[in-house]
């Protein structure tokens, strides 16, 4: 499995559909999440680079469709997020309508980073956003958010429990805890990543040391 380096990530294009990404080829990897989740940090992190994924304090920033380089052909998609942004309806209904577009035609799309707050996972979108990847057959990663704020125990049994509840799903479904302030879990997920733009069958061992 490839080794790749996310410190050289670079911003390509922001988009506000499809039809202005750049062509569909190479290998997409998509980061989604509701308008709270840490989307952007957990980008930032990954990349050690505060800067390169816009983060703010107010849950909606990401409104378009940011792509960020690795090397030729390999990307990260930062989506918009879902939930509950403070902005008018209509403008919430296009967000909804340009990432419902791109997670369904999007060829290149092989994997997907489903990202949610560690104390309220699961909630009614982040299910629907689960369902929808295992039904296109799209390896999935859980990643369990803010996990600074429970203590080692209650993290634990939190992760258990939302693996234990999303068991029953048939597909390539993982589920870590992460976080960007204490570096927790970063190994996890630039293992997996590695593994999917490696093209890589190898199964995953799920284990509970961050």
């Amino acid at each position: 499995m490839t080794q790749f380096n996310y410190q050289k990530a670079h911003f390509i294009i922001s988009a506000p559909d499809i039809r202005h990404l750049p062509p569909d080829t190479g290998i997409e990897i998509a980061f989604a999440g509701r308008s709270n989740a840490g989307k952007s940090s957990a980008l930032n992190a990954l990349t050690q680079q505060n800067g390169l994924a816009r983060t703010s304090k107010t849950p909606g920033r990401t409104q378009l469709i940011n792509l960020f380089q690795i090397e030729e052909g390999l990307r990260l998609v930062d989506l918009p997020g879902y939930g509950y942004a403070q902005v008018p309806e209509e403008m919430k209904r296009k967000w909804q309508r340009s990432l419902g577009e791109y997670l369904q035609k999007r060829e290149c799309l092989k994997g997907v980073v489903i990202l949610m707050d560690i104390r309220h996972p699961l909630k009614d979108l982040d299910m629907q956003m689960i369902d929808w990847a295992v039904g296109s057959e799209l390896p999935t990663l859980v990643l369990l958010t803010k996990a600074d704020k429970l203590a080692s125990g209650a993290r634990k049994k939190q992760l258990m429990s939302v693996r234990e509840e999303l068991a029953n799903k048939v597909g390539d479904i993982r589920v870590e805890y992460f976080s960007s302030l204490k570096k927790i879990g970063i190994d996890k997920l630039r293992n997996t990543l590695n593994e999917w733009f490696s093209g890589s069958e190898e199964q995953p061992t799920n284990d509970d040391n961050a």
